[in-house]
């Protein structure tokens, strides 16, 4: 049997493939200012624990896990209001151009409707630098795209085969970036040697 999948693999393949196969197959990470803040913000998030504002109740890093989908990681927050649970991720800076964050969401909703029978509807993004919730819709294309996703990192795990560095705008603050050298093969490409 496979090693489970990461949770937060999904936001990484999401978001760039070659950066998540360097952190999850290779084991490079290094730190720069942008992960620093999400580690700290993270750190205040998983204080374990569970209360109850209102009519919502809250419980704060839990263990997720999906059997069928080879998923585990830990949740940042499990909200349940009328008996539904929304899974709540935590991101240190705001809402980008890309859906690698709703991922990570739609992973957990996987694991919570294994582990509690219930269907998931709907989950959020919590944007630190924005102080707002950004709501992710759980729709069938979202879940479809996540699935695909957990076979394609499944395979590159299961193979060790590093996708291509492709570079572009996500490049952009990444901390794997000089490592990476995604310009690289480009130049590469265009070296002719003097006659």
């Amino acid at each position: 049997m496979n090693e489970p999948i990461p949770i937060a693999a999904l936001n990484q393949y999401a978001y760039c493939p070659h950066r998540c196969w360097r952190m999850f197959c290779a084991g490079e990470f290094v730190e720069n200012h942008y992960t620093i803040e999400g580690t700290d913000l993270h750190q205040r998030v998983h204080t374990v624990g569970e209360n109850q504002r209102e009519e919502t109740w809250q419980i704060r890093a839990i263990w997720l896990k999906s059997e069928q989908y080879g998923l585990i990681g830990k949740s940042d927050l499990i909200e349940e209001v009328d008996d539904n649970l929304y899974p709540i991720e935590y991101k240190r800076g705001h809402k980008g151009e890309w859906d690698n964050d709703a991922m990570q969401v739609v992973a957990q909703a996987l694991c919570l409707e294994e582990m509690t029978g219930k269907s998931i509807t709907k989950g959020y993004v919590y944007y630190a630098q924005t102080h707002q919730r950004q709501e992710i819709e759980i729709t069938s294309e979202l879940r479809n795209k996540a699935i695909a996703a957990i076979t394609e990192i499944s395979q590159m795990m299961e193979t060790g085969k590093m996708p291509p560095a492709i570079y572009g705008n996500r490049c952009k603050g990444c901390s794997l970036f000089t490592q990476c050298v995604p310009m690289a093969k480009e130049k590469v490409s265009k070296y002719k040697e003097g006659a």
